[in-house]
């Protein structure tokens, strides 16, 4: 069960119903998550607090893979997701986010970057 910071929602201990006492703060209202997924780069800006702008990707070509032993980093295209460890539904519709496994042209790679928040897509080539 979720706990909730400012009581909006919820029941009492006793099974009683809470009536909250104000409605949401424009802080407290979340938005749809943006599920990046592989195909032809598209990027969207989202507005976030004091009139920023977050790069979210839609879809991602290409990915920035770091080969540690090398000490090099190459960007390489995105053939699939292999395994996303987040969600199964993620691993089936073949979404990237943090900690999906990726296969590429270099070997699979791990996702270390949120490209639904950061706007690109940063991986480690795992041996």
């Amino acid at each position: 069960m979720r706990k909730s910071t400012e009581n909006l929602e919820g029941r009492k201990l006793t099974g009683g119903r809470k009536v909250a006492m104000r409605g949401r703060r424009k802080y407290e209202i979340d938005r749809y998550p943006n599920e990046a997924t592989s195909g032809p780069q598209i990027l969207v800006n989202r507005r976030a607090r004091g009139n920023n702008f977050k790069p979210a990707i839609k879809t991602a070509e290409f990915v920035n893979v770091a080969d540690r032993d090398a000490g090099t980093v190459i960007k390489t295209k995105i053939n699939n997701v292999t395994k996303n460890p987040a969600n199964k539904d993620y691993e089936r519709r073949g979404v990237i986010s943090k900690g999906a496994l990726l296969e590429t042209d270099v070997g699979i790679a791990k996702v270390v970057s949120r490209p639904g928040q950061h706007g690109n897509v940063n991986a480690v080539l795992l041996k």
